[in-house]
């Protein structure tokens, strides 16, 4: 497993210090935000639109976290868009807390902290980056193909789903990469105009592109890391007990030292991560 420490995450006394002011890359901010939409759309995952400010939220990879009534510790949840005062998320149900948010109706208030976290460096990317996710790990990665459209980019994107009931967000990202979008499921019950691909996303890696941007699964970042030819990032997922940096919960060692995958991260650089056998 990766080496990170969170045997202390649920028991943080730092959970809810979001006043404090910590020195670090990126600038918290605590607001509230008015949910528009939460719907259903895919097996147990929900995208919820809210609308708030969004100034804070400064880069693809970042993720904000909710306060919700009834639950001591916050929830991190990745971005998956933003623009203008409108933040949307992508989430799984699979706690109480998760249950909870998916049953929280529009015009509903929450108090978020946003701009957490370091996010992508778009300026690695190249003309063809490539784009691998991983069920939850997914949303992150659509604001990220985003922008490097945007400045000119021509992202592959390689998406990886349990089952065709899982799959989500697949015409979001077509509709910014065109048919560089290949969306793989283990058991290949997902087809599309690419035909059925059964498998794991590394099965399906292109053979050219100039860097490489990945969010999901422990096992699956594992395995991108061994069939990667270039630089790239990786996106970790992790339980999290202030998600800001003060209670050391997240803490993981890397070649540079120990980061804290909050505030350090959640991305860190191919050429960082030690992984713990």
């Amino acid at each position: 497993m990766y080496n990170i420490h969170v045997s202390g995450a649920r028991r943080c006394p730092a959970a809810f210090c979001c006043n404090l002011s910590f020195p670090g890359s990126f600038a918290m901010r605590q607001g509230f935000f008015t949910i528009t939409e939460n719907r259903k759309i895919a097996d147990a995952t929900f995208l919820m639109r809210m609308e708030g400010d969004t100034e804070a939220i400064t880069a693809p990879g970042q993720f904000v976290n909710f306060k919700l009534d009834g639950f001591y510790l916050r929830r991190p949840i990745s971005v998956f868009d933003c623009e203008g005062e409108t933040l949307s998320i992508i989430y799984k149900v699979v706690g109480r807390g998760t249950d909870a948010l998916s049953k929280t109706a529009p015009g509903k208030e929450l108090d978020l902290l946003t701009g957490l976290g370091n996010g992508y460096d778009v300026g690695a990317a190249g003309k063809r980056p490539l784009l691998i996710g991983g069920g939850v790990g997914v949303p992150p990665l659509y604001w990220l193909c985003k922008k490097l459209a945007a400045q000119g980019a021509m992202p592959q994107v390689v998406l990886g789903f349990n089952s065709a009931k899982d799959v989500f967000a697949a015409d979001e990202f077509r509709a910014i990469a065109g048919t560089d979008v290949k969306v793989v499921t283990v058991d290949g019950s997902y087809r599309d105009g690419d035909g059925c691909n059964k498998g794991f996303v590394t099965d399906f890696l292109p053979s050219e592109y100039t860097y490489f941007y990945t969010c999901g699964p422990e096992p699956m970042l594992r395995a991108v890391y061994k069939a990667t030819s270039t630089e790239g990032e990786f996106s970790f997922e992790e339980r999290m007990g202030c998600g800001f940096g003060a209670c050391m919960g997240c803490s993981c060692k890397t070649v540079t030292g120990y980061k804290r995958i909050c505030k350090d991260g959640p991305v860190l650089k191919k050429e960082e991560i030690l992984w713990k056998n």
